[in-house]
């Protein structure tokens, strides 16, 4: 593999210069530490459920455990974005952010299995998740910083491909472990079974070498040459600083953002409501059980490990797929079939009685996902001022998170009042939340 080098210093020309296209083995470089973080990604939003059931968290209050996740993220993620847009040394501009956050992450993963009671792997949680944040909104920014705004797309594709490899030898760990390598599927009250310890422990390993890679085999453009791409940079010197700039910034955020922030809204409550209600509808609705220390619940919690792996599978290949969407029609318009292709799968999960059945609907399911970690970040980098890609990157994630939050804060109320305790209807609420999510969509203003 190439190193993805920068290019030599751009001239100091006062208008704009062109970014030149990297080369495809620059941008995999780039993105391979989603592979890492993804990873770690993964089995959190497969395990952790199981991991609070089994220390004897009640089902309805799950989704308020779990919110540690996005309050991580929107603590985290615009103060880093705003740090790493005024970040420069030896180690470049993003990458100190992703090594930094990959080590405290590979720690949280050590020590997350093995919490003893529930409070602990709570707070472990949320070390976990801000460590996680620490290094992903950086490489979100990263991609707009390198590349040229008609290779967004493609490199957006490329990291969701990562992020599919990632998500889909992480999920399936526990299920390999048990079956290829016999380690214990079940443990004691109180306690995570092996499968789910050792799995952990591969993805900590994982995580901390992916980034490294990516830190090692990349270098960034010097502030110098940005500016050359982006000379209006010199126009900004008026600009307020500090929280003050954070705060006028946030009130002028670009249109296509708020626009974009809308349809992400629906879209993250229903990611929230799968990733804390996947594992109780797998074990209810699939294997009927509810014992978290019997051999059927773990199975069931295994498989859905499986149906993790199947979806973020599907998006691996989907990555490629919806670039050529986009092409013949708009990002726009490919991420509401996506989106739509989506919300009717989970509506379709209610109608499944085998195992086996769940993994035609989780493909459909793969689609939305490979687009949701990529089309909006593709509609919005190339509308995003240059010198704020990190701070425009990070207030952007409170789409993510806010629907997250409201999901895991109301969740528990609809299951308990609503739906009497069925998990399943938790997925058929998120199908129809993404299927408003596609409508929305198409209601994008994008330009060219």
């Amino acid at each position: 593999m190439q190193h993805a080098t920068a290019p030599a210093a751009a001239p100091a020309a006062a208008k704009a210069v062109t970014k030149p296209r990297l080369s495809f083995w620059a941008i995999w470089n780039m993105s391979f530490g989603f592979l890492g973080i993804q990873a770690g990604f993964a089995l959190q939003q497969s395990n952790v459920p199981r991991i609070f059931e089994t220390m004897g968290a009640e089902l309805d209050k799950i989704g308020y455990l779990m919110t540690a996740a996005p309050l991580a993220g929107l603590l985290v993620q615009p103060i880093l974005g705003y740090m790493s847009d005024r970040t420069w040394g030896r180690f470049g501009r993003r990458r100190p952010y992703f090594l930094l956050g990959a080590i405290l992450a590979t720690l949280g993963m050590f020590g997350m299995p093995n919490a003893s009671v529930l409070w602990t792997a709570a707070a472990m949680l949320l070390v976990l998740d801000v460590a996680i944040n620490i290094s992903m909104e950086p490489f979100r920014a990263f991609v707009g910083d390198m590349l040229p705004k008609e290779q967004l797309t493609t490199g957006y594709a490329v990291q969701t491909f990562f992020i599919g490899v990632g998500a889909v030898s992480a999920s399936a760990l526990p299920y390999v472990l048990q079956n290829w390598f016999n380690i214990a599927n079940t443990a004691a009250p109180g306690h995570t079974p092996d499968s789910v310890v050792y799995s952990f422990y591969i993805g900590g390993a994982v995580y901390l070498g992916a980034v490294l890679w990516t830190v090692l085999r990349t270098r960034e453009y010097p502030p110098e040459q940005l500016q050359q791409y982006h000379p209006e940079v010199d126009h900004t010197a008026a600009s307020p600083s500090g929280l003050r700039g954070f705060v006028h910034d946030y009130l002028h955020m670009p249109r296509i953002m708020v626009q974009l922030s809308l349809v992400q809204f629906f879209t993250w409550f229903t990611w929230f409501s799968m990733w804390t209600y996947g594992t109780a509808t797998v074990t209810q609705h699939i294997y009927h059980a509810t014992d978290t220390h019997s051999a059927l619940y773990n199975d069931g919690a295994s498989w859905w490990g499986v149906c993790g792996a199947v979806y973020n599978a599907a998006s691996i290949a989907f990555a490629f797929v919806l670039p050529l969407i986009a092409r013949r029609t708009s990002r726009k318009t490919a991420h509401a079939l996506a989106l739509l292709a989506g919300g009717l799968s989970f509506l379709s999960i209610y109608f499944v009685s085998s195992p086996a059945g769940l993994l035609l609907p989780f493909i459909g399911i793969g689609l939305a996902w490979a687009s949701t970690l990529s089309m909006p970040y593709a509609i919005l980098a190339g509308r995003i001022p240059a010198h704020k890609m990190g701070m425009y990157m990070g207030m952007f994630n409170m789409s993510i998170v806010i629907p997250q939050l409201v999901s895991g804060a109301t969740m528990g109320y609809f299951l308990t009042h609503v739906f009497h305790g069925s998990a399943v209807m938790m997925l058929m609420l998120g199908g129809v939340s993404m299927l408003l999510a596609a409508a929305l969509s198409l209601r994008i203003k994008e330009t060219k």
